[in-house]
């Protein structure tokens, strides 16, 4: 009894060390904002103890398995409103030695946008800066980091059905973290990614100061496409480059089942996806299901999902020549104008069914239990691989693969030209993919660990030596840094991985423009051994 005593005693005094301490940065904090012109706390400063300050940090939480009462949960929420928020919201928390996550408010698969292993941090949320000016004139952009896909793809079509721009095909996702981590989509073959189509951005950067492209330099405007803004300073806005698309676009989804023909589906498919025409890109699904023809069976279907830049007598020819194993027929297909697809790519709605107005919707407040992972494939998997892979896909449960072509446009941008180095010589990205709905830590270990046994089984297809990842599906079981001592032995183990040859110019671009490390989360790049 005693000592139960003792241990709620010790709870009790530490609750009140941290909300002590809670109170004291909030107070401090107010108090430099306020130094600072234009920057009233008021306006943008919700501490822990405002009624809205679980709404909004719950706003924007897209993964359940970080919304719990046992959760870290920031000091503050900084919601700017203008540029000179941003900045004064950078200076004091370097003034006050605080840990500053930014938020674009977007999807963040391990949470670190406002997760911290930190004792306290405060998080600079970004939602409110959500302005898209388009130039039809000079085809480009400027998006600033808080506005979702979904918005830019409206307010482009409202400017033009005739431009687009080359980035994901979910509109919830945030601009700031989608752009600065890599972003790709359904015209990643014909344009690249989305980094590979930005012109200029500006960012604050350590010492509070406003950049753009000029005043920053190449290598830190290098950086941020692709190596994840958050290791350098916040992403204000990007000015992006849009692209020519057709009048009319032609999209299909087609299933198959490993009890048919669906081996054969998939092994002309890796041939096909990354060497065809640079105009269609063709994403597989690979899931887990119940059998529709053996009643208490498993099987898995497989499932094309796919966009062609032009129509669909187009399409039809192009696969009955090189994918005949597919059997697609007119019927299948659906013609629309680009934004249309936006929507189809979002919900399966057919034209006239759904309005691109839907693309505004944030979905605030809605999350699930997920964890991703991810690889590349660098060599066919065979017709032995790809059985084994039904057989272990239906052990394991309901984790499926999603396969992701590369080739076209991705073979012929050097794997230099920016942070991400996923180029020439991988055929396809696997995302690894699972949801659940039941809270509880029994739960998300279950489903934690079906993601871990696949992976693992996928090592002898996926790339070798570094095994590659892709930096917007954040994983923590590949690495975390907790900056002590090892702090860059601990980021080379997922920073190789995620930008393979690139990682060491990142690192020197880190120790340039933010020697002390101000930036940082649980997988930022780190400083190089001498500046740490």
């Amino acid at each position: 009894m005693k000592r139960i005593t003792l241990l709620l005693s010790s709870v009790l005094l530490l609750l009140q060390i941290s909300a002590t301490s809670a109170s004291s940065i909030y107070e401090n904090f107010v108090q430099c904002l306020n130094t600072h012109p234009n920057s009233s706390a008021s306006q943008i400063v919700v501490p822990q103890s405002n009624p809205s300050f679980t709404s909004t940090l719950r706003a924007y939480i897209r993964n359940s398995r970080f919304n719990t009462t046992t959760t870290p949960k920031p000091v503050l929420i900084l919601t700017p409103t203008a540029e000179p928020h941003v900045q004064a919201s950078v200076l004091c928390a370097k003034k006050l030695g605080v840990q500053l996550k930014i938020r674009s408010g977007g999807h963040d698969f391990e949470g670190i946008s406002y997760v911290s292993s930190e004792q306290s941090f405060i998080v600079l949320d970004m939602f409110h800066l959500r302005s898209i000016n388009v130039n039809v004139g000079d085809s480009s952009v400027w998006a600033q980091a808080g506005a979702t896909l979904g918005e830019l793809y409206h307010r482009i079509s409202q400017n033009s059905k005739l431009l687009a721009f080359p980035a994901g095909i979910c509109p919830t996702v945030g601009v700031g973290g989608h752009i600065s981590g890599g972003g790709y989509g359904n015209l990643l073959r014909k344009y690249g990614l989305a980094v590979d189509n930005v012109l200029d951005a500006l960012i604050v950067d350590v010492h509070g100061k406003l950049l753009d492209r000029k005043a920053m330099g190449e290598d830190l405007f290098w950086a941020i496409r692709g190596g994840g803004g958050g290791s350098f300073g916040v992403i204000v806005s990007y000015k992006l480059r849009l692209v020519p698309v057709p009048e009319t676009v032609t999209v299909f989804r087609v299933m198959s089942y490993t009890e048919s023909n669906a081996t054969d589906v998939v092994l002309r498919w890796q041939k096909v996806a990354p060497t065809t025409v640079d105009d269609l890109w063709m994403r597989m699904l690979l899931q887990p299901v119940s059998s529709p023809t053996k009643k208490g069976k498993k099987t898995v279907r497989i499932s094309i999902l796919a966009q062609f830049l032009g129509n669909a007598n187009q399409l039809v020819s192009i696969l009955g020549k090189e994918f005949p194993e597919l059997g697609l027929k007119k019927e299948d297909c659906l013609e629309m104008s680009w934004i249309e697809s936006v929507v189809w790519w979002n919900d399966g709605s057919t034209p006239n069914v759904a309005k691109p107005e839907v693309l505004l919707n944030r979905n605030l407040n809605h999350a699930n239990f997920l964890k991703r992972k991810s690889d590349y494939v660098q060599t066919p998997i065979s017709r032995q691989g790809l059985e084994a892979l039904w057989r272990k896909l239906i052990e394991v449960g309901k984790t499926g693969l999603v396969f992701n072509p590369y080739g076209g446009k991705m073979a012929r941008i050097p794997a230099y030209s920016a942070p991400f180095p996923h180029r020439a010589g991988n055929l396809f990205k696997i995302q690894y993919s699972v949801g659940w709905n039941i809270a509880g830590e029994e739960a998300a270990n279950e489903y934690l660990n079906q993601t871990r046994v696949l992976y693992s089984f996928m090592t002898q297809f996926v790339s070798k030596n570094p095994r590659s990842a892709f930096l917007n599906y954040r994983d923590l079981d590949i690495g975390v840094n907790t900056f002590g001592k090892n702090s860059y032995e601990q980021g080379k183990v997922y920073g190789l991985k995620y930008f393979n040859r690139n990682f060491d110019r990142l690192v020197k671009v880190k120790a340039a423009v933010d020697p002390e490390n101000f930036f940082r989360n649980e997988q930022s790049v780190p400083l190089s051994p001498s500046k740490a």
